[in-house]
């Protein structure tokens, strides 16, 4: 089989494989769409790209990936040789829809999607936007015109996304090219810059940086890249290409000598640069790319380090650079010693194959193990998630008894019993008290009823945080990233609720969720509350979210390892959980 001259890259795989899985849900086939959708999850979360995999150990190391059995590994290669699916095109043709375009739109499933198009011959969003504002869609069964005027909003919500992509979308590839600009001979610097360096939530485009003395050579080497489809324009120091994602990137090329400047420069933000260049206007001096300068002398460029330095800053890092009071900070000596990546000892959101996870108890802990971690929480759902198996009171003290097991066998590492629990329309929780106080670690999320009022959802939410059983607030404002707004909450509110009650506000790692967002974790940094950073991992291969991510939106919100509780070792980190129950109970 011959392969492509453009394989497919991981995303472009896992959305094969998601479509794939709305295709079969929409048809009612059983198991199967929960597989390809359990595959597409896995394949987002290599390190390396799947057609490297392939092409060094064939269909073997496909299959051998998590969550990717013999019968999907089948179809990524023959995906990543010829760059279609053949069973996925016979689904296309059977019902030739948008699917994922049509699902995308918060509340619309892959059944609803089938139905407009048996009834109305909705095939897009496009059509599907026509449809409702011509009072078409509440004419269905079960549909009205509140279903019409939400699906508006979702529709809106998406063009106000635009093209922009989910940081965990976009950063693997970008690591991946910045890997292979160091490859090229003569090449002395590579970085990637733009927001990615900076960890925004969603990335435009990318950014790269060379220092090396053959301009021309890397700009080569970096138009000939496999990922490359179009190049736009190639010149002496600059080279702008299309990505086979559909992404821009932009490479620079510069001496070594201004390398740090240039990485200052494109690091962004620009209003972080406005801001230094004032300053350097201040002092006479100019700033720019290449370099500070007074008059034609270099004053510092070699390192973002000496610019900073002779602009009379200490380094400011990437994450902070948002022109948001850090340079005040920095002048003030008053910056933050922020946590760094590698802090975390345990992870308090992990679900299993109790539920809707993957994987076993075990093998999350030692995969858990593997990373470096000391201890982590079992935090399946509970009895109002039907659709992943939840559990009730029974299951959920049956499984801690297997978690009681467990940690008689494990060495050198502790698992938690926990639990997920729904917090109910009006901020009950879906689980008994009496059950919950026999848990460590007990987490509550909103799952269903998104569109309350702030105050109504603000209200059920404070209610949850209120019960003495509830240790943390799981990804507090629901959104998922690009597919579904934050529901309407007063986070003041809640910040001030957390500071009362004792209650942890998460960071939730997850790359479509990173909830909490980085603006309310420096508010709650602020306010005293404490975090914890998790990677809401349902397989083995998630775990790693919560220091590539989690930690990430957490140094965007100004957090310090001593305001996240589980970069505290095992036993500090539960007496600090009860010790806010504690007080609740008083």
């Amino acid at each position: 089989m011959t392969r492509a001259r453009h394989p497919p890259s991981n995303t472009e795989v896992a959305n094969a494989l998601r479509e794939m899985s709305l295709f079969l849900e929409m048809d009612g086939v059983p198991f199967k769409p929960r597989a390809y959708e359990k595959a597409a999850l896995a394949v987002e979360a290599l390190d390396r790209p799947l057609a490297e995999i392939e092409a060094k150990q064939g269909l073997k190391g496909v299959d051998a990936l998590p969550a990717v059995g013999k019968g999907i590994a089948e179809r990524i290669v023959e995906l990543l040789h010829t760059g279609r699916m053949r069973d996925l095109e016979r689904l296309r043709e059977a019902t030739p829809i948008d699917v994922s375009g049509l699902t995308a739109v918060e509340g619309l499933g892959p059944k609803t999607a089938k139905i407009l198009y048996e009834e109305l011959g909705i095939r897009d969003v496009r059509a599907l936007e026509k449809a409702c504002r011509e009072g078409r869609v509440r004419a269905l069964p079960h549909c009205g015109e509140k279903t019409e005027q939400n699906i508006l909003r979702g529709i809106a919500f998406l063009a106000g996304v635009g093209s922009r992509r989910p940081l965990g979308a976009v950063l693997p590839l970008a690591r991946e090219i910045e890997g292979r600009l160091h490859e090229i001979a003569g090449v002395e610097q590579a970085a990637v810059a733009g927001s990615v360096r900076r960890r925004k939530e969603t990335i435009g485009d990318l950014d790269f940086l060379v220092a090396a003395r053959d301009p021309g050579k890397v700009a080569q080497a970096f138009a000939s890249m496999p990922d490359v489809t179009h190049v736009y324009a190639r010149g002496a120091t600059k080279t702008l290409v299309r990505l086979a994602n559909g992404m821009d990137a932009d490479l620079r090329v510069v001496p070594a000598a201004s390398f740090g400047a240039a990485l200052l420069y494109f690091t962004g933000s620009k209003a972080h640069n406005v801001a230094l260049r004032r300053i350097a206007q201040l002092e006479g001096l100019k700033l720019n790319e290449y370099g500070l300068f007074r008059d034609a002398r270099r004053l510092a460029g070699r390192s973002e380090e000496e610019v900073y330095r002779a602009l009379g800053l200490p380094f400011v890092p990437p994450e902070l650079r948002e022109d948001t009071g850090e340079i005040e900070a920095a002048r003030a000596g008053r910056l933050p010693g922020l946590i760094e990546h590698g802090e975390l000892r345990g992870d308090l959101q992990i679900q299993t194959d109790w539920t809707d996870g993957a994987a076993s108890i075990e093998a999350m802990a030692l995969a858990a193990k593997a990373l470096g971690l000391e201890y982590i929480a079992i935090t399946d759902h509970t009895r109002d998630l039907a659709m992943a198996r939840g559990c009730d009171e029974a299951k959920l003290l049956e499984q801690a008894e297997a978690i009681r097991k467990l940690n008689r066998r494990l060495r050198g590492f502790r698992v938690f019993s926990g639990a997920e629990v729904n917090i109910r329309e009006d901020g009950s929780l879906d689980v008994a008290d009496e059950a919950l106080a026999q848990l460590e670690v007990v987490g509550a999320a909103i799952h269903a009823r998104f569109r309350q009022s702030k105050t109504q959802m603000t209200r059920r939410v404070l209610r949850a945080m209120e019960n003495p059983h509830v240790d943390i607030l799981f990804h507090p404002t629901a959104r998922l990233i690009g597919r579904r707004e934050a529901v309407a909450l007063d986070v003041d509110a809640v910040i001030a609720a957390a500071k009362r009650t004792g209650t942890v506000l998460e960071i939730d790692a997850m790359p479509d969720r990173l909830d909490l967002r980085d603006e309310y974790v420096r508010k709650a940094v602020s306010a005293g509350v404490k975090l914890a950073i998790d990677s809401d991992a349902h397989d083995p291969s998630h775990l790693a979210y919560a220091d590539e991510f989690g930690v990430a939106v957490a140094r965007r919100g100004w957090a310090r390892k001593v305001d996240v509780v589980n970069a505290l070792p095992a036993t500090r980190c539960l007496a600090q959980l009860k010790d806010a129950r504690g007080r609740r109970r008083r």
